[in-house]
This record gives structure tokens, C-alpha cells and sequence, in this order.
């Protein structure tokens, strides 16, 4: 080959990788302008709720403020506030909610977990007269707040399938009975959906105008978009025609746009007043562990974790199943730590007795699954330990955020291993948005470059809290950025790997996760026993990391096949696998303790942006400049690095400088 054809070669080659990069940009664009898009049409959105008026057509003035103590109730309510619930002040939004609802217009709140969103229907319903209908979805969630209500000497009551015929009878002569001191009544959603009977006494209530206000706690189970998508949440859609002066107050601690969009929309409240709250709980510390492969490893060191850090102190488990949560707290138990277990296949009176030893310190670890959750309020729980990978960011924030109601430091630690995505995917991926929705706690999980708080507050389009950026060293990542650094490499090679072992298995069989990851990670052992085939020399944590961010990429994508026993996951080449092969670099991030060169830069840096500073600064600043020239001084003799590195001279650069004493006066 002529030296001519060479040079052609060569600058088709790097063309080829610049039209590659090219690409990888242009993806990028499109991927942020579908982000503006969306975003645009939030502000739209927006920009439109702030003009609100309720379904009934009432008009209000954009100067109205929610907040004042000037209403024809506020008296009422502030005294209600302490004499009955014992509390000297709202909370945020609380307020604002109540003076909306008791203006009878609608209203949908997001507020997060443990801020306070049943007063928002509790203290109004002591206002008016009548009887506030509440949809909830868990009867235990009901049993709960009854109980707290009772205790507090308010009048409500509870109809669900449980209830004797006796008790309903009761409660239907209450509901259209004036001089009854009925209150709150609390129902779930099947029973709005089934009961025709139920139906008609509540329109003879409307008719008579003891039919206040309808309240949808958990108000997310409307929406297909939602986590916890419920089929009779839907049904709630007709109350607004059947009753169409009620007003709707709508609760949720999780909803994303989407989902309060879809909420607007099912339960007919387009113009309500939307009252929404940051999601940072800054009191939680939130930190993502690898789960040990081995069980009795992970026990032993879930254990330790809780009698080291949180002795005697309240706390929650989350586990997939209800066969692992009885196993988690028998093996803890063993291990000397208070631990029960409680999910949904126990009987209401076991299930009750539990909490109650949990309530009263009898007990101090809960060991459960996701029946234990709505309603849960334990002021003092600190910590909560997911086992097992949630199925949602949603259902994380929510589940995390029953830690540290009192405000005081709290901890969210999640246990994170490869082979538990795919037991949730098997599970959720018949959910209209169950693998998206996972897909986004598993990005929550490896990305290990951003802080765990902003990527909480990216995903519900919380900007005042992403933009203020106040972690305050409250999660593992900003805690320990100092300590690891953040590398990227490129793994091109070894995602072309992974892509041919799932398009031509050796073997006609298809290849589960685990499989293909045990695969890679042994291909690259041994190859690089030969030679240094793959200098990456990735680890199994590594391989596993790439082989989720190509599915999350959509270079591959999970097969589910059915059998007679259970639902098996096969990973095959995804939508997007041809645009790999065209391309020529892909990234992961590696995390591991800075360099010493690392280090020696960064602290050459410093130097460099301290001599830029005035000559009128403090003694201060000029004693800690000294003190890292003292640092670099001992490090060695000599420093050569390559200009493109360090952004020094490329001529050399002696370590040894001049140590002036600075005068402390």
C-alpha cells in the first residue's frame, strides 16, 4: 500500500470517528430539546394555574393570597389548630390548602412524604358542617388515621368491605342525618365503583347539602403514569358530573407532570389550584450500597450496619417478598436486634399488633414489604433500609421519606445488586410505564457522578431544588467527593462484546442477565491473561454497570417469556444496537480514590487560582496558599506533567517553592 492510499486510510478513519461523535452530539441535542420541549410545556401549564378558578366556574384574581388569616374562618381555624390537634403552626401549604377548600374550589397538593397533607382535609372538615368524603386506597391506611382521629375526641367513621350490616346501616342514617356530628367518613375506591347503594345515599346527601367536600388521598392511583396505579381510582372520574358543585381536594406525596396532568384530567379539575412543595427532605441522608452477592454476607453485614449505627433505634426494611421479609427479620431477630416482619397476607389483627409494638418501641425494626407504607407515620423512625431495589424512584422517595418525620438526621440506604433490577422488571413490565418507571431508580443507583438529591429533584421537575443545590453533604456522593474520583473510559470494545454475545448466542438458547454478565467479565479475564486485550480490565460490578446502561441507552432491552411456574428475562439487542456498531467510543464512569498526580494537580490548580488574587486579601487565604505550596513541596522533587493534563507550561515545573512567612498581623 502506497504511503498516498495510507494517508487516506488514516483520514477516512478519523473522519469516520468524527462523523461518529457527530452523532453521539446530535443525540444528545435531540434528547435535550425533547427535555425543553417538555419543559416548555410545563411553564405553559403553569403559567395557566396561575389563574385558577374551580370547576364550577368561580373566577379569581391573580392577587389572591392563600396564605393570609384574614378569612371569615381563620380564627376558627387557628384555634381548631391548637386546642383539638395540639400544633402551634402549619406547615408549608398547609394553610393555603385550607383557606382553598374551605373556599370551595378545587385543589390538588403535592407535598412530600411526612409534610403534613391530612390536616389539609382534617381541620376543615371540623369547620364545616356536613361530611367529608375520603377515598383511600388502604383500609389499614384508614384503620390508622381513624384511630389518630379518635384519640383526638373528632367524629369518623370508615366503610369498607369489612364492615358488618349493622355498621353500614349505622352509618347511612348518619350520613343523612343533620343533627348527626358524622364529620370525615372514610371509604375506599371500590366502594364508590360497586355500591349502587352507597352511590344513592351519597346523592341524598348532596341533595340535603351535608355533602361537603370529596377528598382523593393518594390521589397518584388515578393516573396510568403513576407508581401505584389503582383500576378503581378511575371510577372517581364521574363524581364531578354526578356532583358537580362538590369540591375535589387531591393528595399525593409522588406525581410527576405527567401524572398531575392525567390526574386533572380523570377527575375533571383542568382549573384547580395546584399547590405544589419541594421534595427535599434535607434532614435524610441518602446513600446507595453494593449488596453482597452471598446472603449470609449480607445479613451478617445488614445486621452490623443497624446495631452500629442506629442501636435501639426505630426503622423500617423494605424486602420484595413476603416470603424474604419473614426470613430478613427471623435472621435478624437471631442476630439480637428487635425485628418483626408485616405484609399484606397477615390478618388484620396480627398486622395491627405489630405496628402497635413498633408504635411503642417493643419493637424497633419493621421488617416489611410495601404493605407497610401509606399512613405510616412513626415520628421518630431513623432510617430505612431498602433490601431489595424499589420499583420506582416514586415508590423510593415515598417509602425513604417515613424516616425522620421529626425532623431530626435520618437515613436512606439502599442495597443495590444487578441480579435484583431483573426480579422487579419481571414483575412490572406489564405496567403501561413499569420498566420506565424502574429504569429510572436503577439510574438513580449507578450513576455515581451526580448528587443523590439532584437526581431526586431532576425526576419530579423540582428546579428551586435542583438549582439551589443545597445537599449540604447529605448523601454518599457529596459526602465522599473529595475522597473518589470520577473516571470515564471508554468501553467501546467491550459493549461491541456484549452486543454479539446476545445477537448470536453460542448456543440457540437465549442469555439472561446474569448469564451475559458472567459471560463478559470472564471473556475479558481471560483474554487479558493472553494479552491486554481489554485494558480496561473491568470488574464484575463494572461489567454489570455497562450492561444496564446499554439497556438504558436501548442498545439492549429485556424478553420476557412466560412459563408454567414463573416469568423468565432474556436480554437481546435493543432498538438503537445498529447505531453502536457505526460508532467507535462508548462511556461508563469508574469511581475509585484520586491519583497521586490527580491529587498534585488539583492542589497546583489551587496555587494557580490563589496568585490571581488581590493584593488586599486576607492572611487568610495567603496562610492556606502557603500551606498547599508546603504540601507540594514534600510530595517529590520534581513534577513533569503533560501540558494537556495539568494546564502548566509544558516546559518543566520545579516542585520546590519558596516558602515566604507571612507576617500574622
Amino acid at each position: 500500500m502506497s504511503i498516498e492510499e495510507k494517508d487516506i486510510n488514516k483520514e477516512l478513519k478519523q473522519i469516520d470517528k468524527r462523523l461518529a461523535q457527530i452523532r453521539q452530539e446530535i443525540s444528545s441535542l435531540e434528547s435535550e430539546r425533547e427535555i425543553l420541549l417538555s419543559r416548555k410545556k410545563e411553564c405553559s401549564d403553569n403559567l395557566k394555574n396561575l389563574i385558577p378558578s374551580s370547576s364550577g366556574g368561580r373566577k379569581n384574581d391573580l392577587t389572591v393570597d392563600w396564605n393570609r388569616t384574614d378569612f371569615e374562618w381563620s380564627e376558627n381555624a387557628r384555634k381548631i389548630l391548637k386546642e383539638v390537634f395540639k400544633l402551634d403552626t402549619f406547615r408549608p401549604l398547609q394553610l393555603e390548602t385550607i383557606n382553598v377548600t374551605l373556599s370551595k374550589m378545587d385543589c390538588l397538593v403535592i407535598m412530600p412524604t411526612g409534610g403534613g397533607k391530612s390536616l389539609c382535609f382534617q381541620l376543615p372538615a371540623l369547620i364545616d358542617t356536613g361530611v367529608t368524603l375520603v377515598v383511600s386506597p388502604l383500609v389499614s391506611l384508614m384503620e390508622d388515621q381513624l384511630w389518630m382521629l379518635k384519640s383526638l375526641n373528632i367524629n369518623a367513621d370508615t366503610l369498607n368491605g369489612s364492615s358488618t350490616k349493622d355498621h353500614v346501616k349505622t352509618i347511612h342514617s348518619e350520613m343523612l342525618d343533620k343533627n348527626s356530628n358524622l364529620k370525615i367518613l372514610y371509604v375506599t375506591p371500590e366502594k364508590l365503583a360497586k355500591s349502587k347503594i352507597f352511590m344513592n345515599k351519597l346523592q341524598k346527601m348532596y341533595e340535603i347539602g351535608r355533602f361537603r367536600r370529596l377528598v382523593v388521598d393518594e390521589v397518584h392511583c388515578c393516573s396510568t403514569y403513576g407508581h401505584d396505579f389503582r383500576p378503581d381510582y378511575k371510577f372517581l372520574g364521574v363524581m364531578k358530573q354526578v356532583f358537580p358543585d362538590i369540591c375535589v381536594l387531591g393528595l399525593t406525596a409522588t406525581a410527576t407532570q405527567s401524572v398531575i396532568d392525567d390526574i386533572k384530567k380523570i377527575l375533571s379539575i383542568q382549573k384547580c389550584i395546584l399547590f405544589k412543595a419541594s421534595f427535599n427532605r434535607p434532614n435524610i441522608f441518602y446513600e446507595i450500597k453494593q449488596k453482597p452477592s452471598n446472603n449470609e454476607e449480607f445479613i451478617n453485614e445488614l445486621a452490623a450496619l443497624i446495631k452500629k449505627n442506629f442501636p435501639r433505634q426505630s426503622g423500617i426494611v423494605y424486602c420484595f417478598s413476603q416470603k424474604e421479609s419473614e426470613q430478613v427479620a427471623q435472621q435478624l431477630s437471631s442476630r439480637n436486634i428487635r425485628a418483626d416482619c408485616y405484609h399484606a397476607n397477615m390478618g388484620p389483627n396480627e398486622r395491627s399488633k405489630v405496628h402497635d409494638k413498633w408504635l411503642k418501641n417493643q419493637v424497633h425494626v419493621i421488617v416489611a414489604t410495601i404493605a407497610f407504607g401509606m399512613g405510616i407515620d412513626k415520628q421518630d423512625c431513623r432510617f430505612v433500609i431498602h433490601h431489595s431495589l424499589s420499583k420506582s424512584l416514586e415508590n423510593f422517595y415515598q417509602e425513604s421519606g417515613r424516616a425522620g418525620r421529626d425532623g431530626e438526621t435520618a437515613y436512606s440506604i439502599l442495597f443495590f445488586k444487578f441480579g435484583d433490577v431483573f426480579r422487579q422488571s419481571t414483575m412490572v413490565f406489564t405496567e403501561q410505564t413499569g420498566l420506565e418507571n424502574l429504569y429510572s431508580i436503577v439510574n438513580y443507583c449507578i450513576d455515581k457522578k451526580t448528587c443523590k438529591r439532584k437526581l431526586i429533584a431532576r425526576h419530579f421537575n423540582d428546579d428551586v431544588w435542583e438549582n439551589k443545590g443545597e445537599c449540604n453533604l447529605m448523601c454518599d456522593f457529596c459526602k465522599n467527593s473529595n475522597e473518589n474520583r470520577i473516571e470515564k473510559i471508554d468501553v467501546y470494545k467491550e459493549a461491541c462484546f456484549v452486543l454479539s454475545l446476545v445477537e448470536k448466542p453460542k448456543t440457540d438458547k437465549k442469555i439472561t442477565s446474569n448469564k451475559l454478565a458472567e459471560l463478559v467479565h470472564s471473556e475479558i479475564v481471560s483474554k487479558n491473561k493472553k494479552s491486554d486485550c481489554y485494558p480496561n480490565k473491568l470488574s464484575q460490578n463494572e461489567v454489570e454497570k455497562l450492561i444496564l446502561t446499554m439497556l438504558m441507552n436501548n442498545y439492549l432491552k429485556e424478553d420476557f417469556h412466560f412459563t408454567p411456574y414463573n416469568t423468565i428475562c432474556y436480554i437481546v439487542p435493543g432498538p438503537l444496537s445498529v447505531h453502536l456498531k457505526n460508532d467507535s467510543f462508548f462511556y461508563i464512569d469508574r469511581t475509585g480514590p484520586p491519583s497521586d498526580k490527580a491529587k498534585k494537580i488539583e492542589k497546583i490548580e489551587k496555587i494557580e487560582k490563589i496568585e490571581k488574587i488581590e493584593s488586599d486579601d486576607t492572611n487568610e487565604l495567603k496562610t492556606r496558599k502557603r500551606n498547599w505550596e508546603i504540601d507540594l513541596s514534600l510530595d517529590s522533587c520534581e513534577l513533569d506533567f503533560d501540558q494537556n493534563e495539568c494546564h502548566l507550561p509544558k516546559s518543566k515545573k520545579s516542585s520546590v517553592v519558596e516558602v515566604v512567612e507571612i507576617d500574622s498581623d
